[in-house]
C-alpha cells in the first residue's frame, strides 16, 4: 500500500500543567495521524532540546516553512526515512533547531497516520501480530521533590508495582485502591492535610522519607492480601536534583542531612534492604556511573532504574552497560526525539538484559500512545501515574487493548521477582 504524507499541520495545545506544547497531524492519501508532546519537570542534562528558540511558536512556523515541505511526499510507512529526514532538517545532536518535541510529535503522528491507513491498532502495526504482552502499572503514589511544594520529603516519588496481578485490570484496579486508602491515612495522621495533588496524581503530603515508605509498605501489605497478589515498593529518589557538584553532596533539606557517593550508596542499599524495594530509580546523579554500578552489583531481587543517567540515549545506555550500571532504564520517547531513537535504545537495553520500563513525563498531555508503545516494544513496566486525569487515559488505553487481546493477553515476565 502505498500512503504518502499529503501535510503536516502544528497547532499550539496545552498539557496536564497548563504549559504550551505542540500538537502535530500528518495527513495521508488515506489516513491521518496526531501526537502531542509531553514535558518533563525534572529533566536529564543529556535530554534533547525541546524547542528551538523562540519556543512553541517558533517550532510551529518550522514545522510550516522547514519540515513539511520535507516529509510531503514520503510513504508513511518509511518511519525511519522521516526520522532520519528529521535528524537531517534539523543538523545537530539534540535537536536545538527544530525542537526535540517537534520532532517526537511528527514521529509519533507519523506511526499513528501509518496504522490507520492498514486500519490496526497502533501498537498491532509497530509490534506485528504476535504480540499480547502487558506491561504491569507502576504508579506514584505520593511526591516529593521537584514534584511537590512545602515541606515534602526529599525522595521525589513513592511507586508500587503490583507484580503479582494476573491481568492488567487487576493491576490497575489494585494501584487505585492502595492509592485511596494512602489518602485516608495521610488524612489520619495530619488534621491539616488538605488532599493535594502533584502534577501526576500522587499525594502531596507534610511527611519524611521514612514515614512514606511505612505508609506503603503498610497499605501495600493490606491491599496485597486483599486482592490476593504481591506489591513491591519502589521510590524515584531523583538524585541530581539533590547533587550539589560543588561540595560533591547530596543535601536532604528536610533531613538536616548531606551525605556523599559512599553515604548515598549505604543509605539507599539500606532502604531496598528495610523495605524490601523492588525499584529504585536515579539514586545516583546522572553521571555517576560508578556508583550505580556499585548499587546494582549489591542488591538482589531491585531493579535499579536509569532516567537521567540515560535519558533514552543509546551512546549513554553503551557507556553505562559496559559498567554494568543498573540494570533497567526509563523509555521516554521525547527525551530523544523520534521512535526510531527509542526503539534502537530499547534493543540495546533488550540485547543488555536491562528491563525498559515505558514512562509518561510529568507534564502530560490526553494522549494515549505510551499505551501502545509499551505493549509494541514489550516494556515489561509501564510508568504512567494512578488518578490524574492524563494518566488515567493511558490507564484505561491498556485496559482496553487487554480487552481486545482477549484470551492472548497475559502479563509480561518479571522473573526477577
Amino acid at each position: 500500500m502505498c500512503t504518502v504524507i499529503e501535510d503536516i499541520i502544528a497547532r499550539k495545545v496545552f498539557n496536564s500543567r497548563g504549559e504550551e506544547t505542540i500538537e502535530v497531524d500528518v495527513v495521508t492519501t488515506s489516513s491521518f495521524g496526531r501526537a502531542s508532546s509531553p514535558a518533563g519537570e525534572s529533566r536529564g542534562k543529556a535530554e534533547v532540546v525541546y524547542y528551538p528558540q523562540g519556543g512553541v511558536d517558533q517550532a510551529i512556523k518550522k514545522v510550516e516553512e522547514l519540515i513539511a515541505p520535507e516529509l510531503v511526499g514520503i510513504n508513511v510507512d518509511y518511519q525511519e526515512e522521516i526520522d532520519r529526514t528529521l535528524h537531517e532538517i534539523d543538523g545537530t545532536r539534540d535537536f536545538r533547531i527544530l525542537g526535540g518535541n517537534t520532532a517526537f510529535a511528527i514521529s509519533l503522528a507519523s506511526a499513528e497516520a501509518a496504522a490507520n491507513s492498514y486500519g490496526l491498532l497502533l501498537f498491532h502495526y509497530l509490534g506485528g501480530y504476535i504480540i499480547h504482552d502487558l506491561p504491569f502499572p507502576l504508579g506514584n503514589m505520593i511526591s516529593g521533590g521537584k514534584h511537590s511544594n512545602g515541606k515534602t520529603p526529599d525522595i521525589q516519588e513513592f511507586l508500587v508495582l503490583p507484580y503479582g496481578a494476573e491481568s492488567f485490570l487487576d493491576a490497575a484496579l489494585a494501584n487505585t485502591k492502595i492509592h485511596r486508602i494512602i489518602g485516608d491515612m495521610l488524612k489520619k495522621r495530619d488534621k491539616l492535610f488538605g488532599g493535594g495533588r502533584s502534577d501526576e496524581g500522587a499525594w502531596i503530603a507534610n511527611i519524611g522519607n521514612s514515614d512514606a515508605l511505612e505508609i506503603l509498605a503498610e497499605v501495600c501489605e493490606e491491599v496485597g492480601n486483599e486482592l490476593g497478589l504481591e506489591c513491591g515498593l519502589g521510590i524515584d529518589v531523583a538524585a541530581s536534583s539533590l547533587w550539589n557538584a560543588r561540595n560533591k553532596t547530596y543535601l536532604y533539606e528536610r533531613e538536616g542531612k548531606k551525605r556523599d557517593s559512599g553515604n548515598q550508596l549505604e543509605f539507599i542499599r539500606e532502604l531496598i534492604e528495610k523495605y524490601h524495594l523492588v525499584y529504585v530509580e536515579d539514586p545516583f546523579h546522572e553521571e555517576d556511573y560508578e556508583s550505580s554500578a556499585e548499587l546494582t552489583k549489591k542488591v538482589k531481587n531491585c531493579l535499579v532504574c536509569g532516567d537521567d543517567l540515560f535519558v533514552t540515549n543509546a551512546e549513554r545506555l553503551s557507556r553505562g552497560k559496559k559498567l554494568r550500571a543498573a540494570n533497567a532504564i526509563i523509555i521516554k520517547v521525547n527525551q530523544v526525539g523520534t521512535l526510531s531513537d527509542a526503539g534502537e535504545t530499547i534493543e540495546m537495553a533488550k540485547g543488555a538484559r536491562y528491563v525498559p520500563v515505558m514512562s509518561h513525563r510529568s507534564g502530560s498531555t490526553c494522549d494515549w500512545h505510551i499505551a501502545h508503545l509499551a505493549v509494541a516494544f514489550r516494556c515489561p513496566i509501564i510508568k504512567t501515574g494512578v488518578v490524574e486525569g492524563a494518566r488515567i487515559v493511558k490507564i484505561n488505553e491498556l485496559i482496553r487493548i487487554e480487552e481486545f487481546l482477549g484470551e492472548r493477553a497475559k502479563m509480561a515476565d518479571l522473573q526477577m521477582f
